[in-house]
């Protein structure tokens, strides 16, 4: 089914789509046109929802040598394309594509005819009206859903976030059960089609490994007027996600104060079959945030999650949520090398992070300029306001710094503060002797470093450290404008920097080793290994959340067999809903065995099926680079 492009066909359409008299978004237009002209129409008996991917590969907008030199002197965040972004699914299914045709620039015009004229390939009547007109019915919303979701991906856009899914879709899915015209079962039938058409192409799509492609999905929350938004689609995207067990789409959670249990424990039992999902995020916390960020209190009402877990707005935002970061743990280890011996008060050394913290701020803001972002005429037909490439911007345009390493920051300056400043120990000198040496003939200040210092989710004094650093962090980029007239979103998240930034650290006051990883996001640091789940979330439910609220997880690894029975079942979701209680921001489980885990490295054959959470998104262990498999093995596995 798959095809590779003759050397004709190729050498043909790098002539027509890298002509220099044509602008840079003319070309990115007459590429998905070609793309999709020379896509086969595949049609399986049964099958409802259209689409397979059969171009393996396709050319560029960019002659040989000419990207490299349109984007000297600039910022170039990944590939230089628009990604990580949330189109306004609700309008473009309800009102169809024609509503923004004379609205749109040329370029996305011919995008639109382009997609039209490969949708009326598949001879499929429903689904033509739609994309025209707007949908009427659950499946042909689905089916014009796949058709636009999928040439997004072909036009170079990607990490193409579902968004909202219960709630846009909502309403076609209550006219079809209400008129009789698909039963419940047949719902479920058609959400499951739905949910597997993800995993089709899912191997061809731009990702750091497969999995990381972006195909987040949201349910749940509140709607634009803060009321209660779970409706009967919510509960049964989990039961098809639930009896698919794929990895994509990728299940996140909007939950409050007032959720009820019965979702919590529904939530749980898809938990529990190790896909790493469903996450998280508290609206009771994330939308004051949001709101105090500059967003309305309507858009912000109506976030969804980027690719992993970063917020978003669907239709308005070209924000970059993962545009740059800090690493927490080296500042906080710089700052303790550089300036322990001179500070006679441990005030002073937060003051000194503090500063250490704007610096780096300083530093990476003025990096991040002038911005390169290639045209994107596709996917400014989806935005709620077509009338400008949504590359050159839209009503928010900000973007997101990770903090990473937070715990493993924490936990030095808890060091330190009992050790240097409380009990004296020993002198400065010495102490950072120990960390140039990387603890050679200091056996014993390792062992209780690592082992008896405070550590953040385990011991309370770590919690007002945590608290100060969390501020500063959010200071530090408090007030600033980039660019593009957006503001900076401080977060708690790492992405993949918490292997990036984690095998540049050395010997830290905390007993981290050279080598070692650090924890992924907002979590306890991987040296805690004695703390129970109830003392880990009371710990990581900072009140200070909402002024670092670009996303950053707390993600839990918790043994497969608290997953045992009903009770176990329920036990777990209450966690979780004592987490949100708290004032804790976003959430991830994983249900892990670190023997089936170590059995899966000796013996990859046996466990293709085996997914686990990596960061913001679940993949196939064995298909983990080792660095991600070993980070994910030393995880805490808690028990309940």
């Amino acid at each position: 089914m798959r095809r590779s492009l003759s050397q004709a066909e190729w050498q043909d359409i790098s002539t027509k789509i890298q002509d220099p008299a044509l602008s840079l978004a003319d070309r990115a237009a007459l590429r998905l046109q070609l793309f999709l002209e020379h896509e086969t129409i595949v049609k399986k008996p049964g099958e409802r929802i259209p689409a397979y991917r059969t171009l393996v590969d396709f050319p560029d907008i960019y002659a040989p040598g000419e990207k490299e030199r349109l984007q000297k002197g600039h910022y170039v965040h990944e590939q230089g394309r628009v990604c990580n972004i949330s189109s306004d699914w609700e309008g473009v299914l309800k009102d169809g594509l024609m509503a923004r045709y004379n609205l749109a620039p040329e370029a996305s015009r011919r995008t639109i005819d382009a997609v039209l004229a490969y949708a009326d390939r598949y001879e499929m009547p429903g689904l033509s009206s739609a994309l025209r007109q707007g949908a009427r019915g659950y499946l042909e919303a689905l089916q014009a859903f796949r058709i636009l979701h999928f040439s997004l991906w072909a036009s170079n856009v990607y990490h193409n976030t579902v968004g909202r899914f219960d709630q846009y879709m909502y309403p076609y899915f209550k006219h079809d059960l209400d008129s009789g015209r698909f039963t419940e079962d047949e719902m479920l039938a058609l959400t499951e089609e739905f949910f597997r058409s993800f995993n089709r192409d899912s191997d061809l799509y731009t990702g750091m490994q497969q999995g990381d492609n972006g195909q987040s999905l949201m349910l749940g929350g509140c709607d634009r007027e803060g009321k209660n938004a779970v409706n009967e689609l919510t509960y049964v995207c989990l039961t098809a996600s639930l009896n698919n067990r794929l990895i994509d789409p990728k299940i996140n959670l909007r939950v409050n104060k007032d959720t009820p249990m019965e979702l919590y424990v529904r939530c749980t039992e898809l938990t529990k079959q190790g896909l790493g999902f469903p996450q998280y995020s508290n609206d009771d916390v994330v939308i004051p945030g949001l709101v105090a960020l500059g967003y309305s209190l309507e858009n912000a009402r109506n976030y969804t999650v980027a690719a992993c877990w970063e917020f978003i707005l669907p239709g308005v935002a070209m924000d970059i949520p993962n545009i740059g970061a800090v690493s927490l743990a080296d500042s906080v280890h710089q700052v303790i090398m550089r300036d322990l011996p001179n500070c006679n008060t441990f005030e002073c050394l937060q003051d000194k992070v503090r500063q250490e913290l704007f610096s780096r701020a300083d530093a990476l803001e003025a990096s991040l300029k002038p911005l390169w972002l290639e045209p994107a005429p596709f996917q400014t037909v989806l935005m709620s306001d077509p009338r400008q490439d949504i590359s050159l911007g839209a009503k928010y345009n900000n973007y997101g710094i990770h903090g990473t390493g937070f715990a493993t920051a924490v936990d030095q300056l808890s060091a330190v503060e009992r050790y240097i400043y409380q009990e004296q120990l020993m002198p400065a000198d010495d102490w950072l002797q120990a960390l140039s040496t990387e603890f050679s003939g200091r056996s014993e200040l390792k062992h209780t470093l690592r082992t008896q210092a405070p550590k953040l989710g385990r011991d309370t004094q770590s919690e007002t450290i945590a608290d100060r650093l969390m501020n500063d962090f959010a200071d530090s980029w408090a007030g600033r404008r980039n660019e593009r007239g957006g503001v900076f979103r401080p977060g708690t998240g790492s992405a993949m920097y918490y292997v990036w930034h984690g095998v540049k650290l050395g010997a830290l006051s905390d007993g981290h080793m050279p080598g070692e990883p650090i924890s992924a996001n907002f979590s306890p640091s991987l040296l805690v290994t004695d703390v129970g789940p109830l003392s880990a979330i009371s710990a990581m439910a900072r009140p200070q959340l909402s002024r670092v609220i670009n996303g950053g997880p707390l993600t839990l690894e918790l043994h497969d067999t608290v997953f045992k029975n009903k009770e176990a079942l329920t036990k777990v979701a209450m966690l979780v809903r004592s987490f949100i209680l708290l004032g804790g921001h976003q959430l991830q489980l994983n249900a892990v065995s670190r023997e089936t885990l170590l059995d899966a490295q000796v013996h990859p054959e046996a466990h293709r099926q085996l997914i686990v959470r990596v960061w913001g998104w679940s993949g196939h262990f064995i298909q983990l680079d080792k660095s991600y498999q070993e980070q994910i093995i030393q995880r805490t596995s808690y028990s309940i």
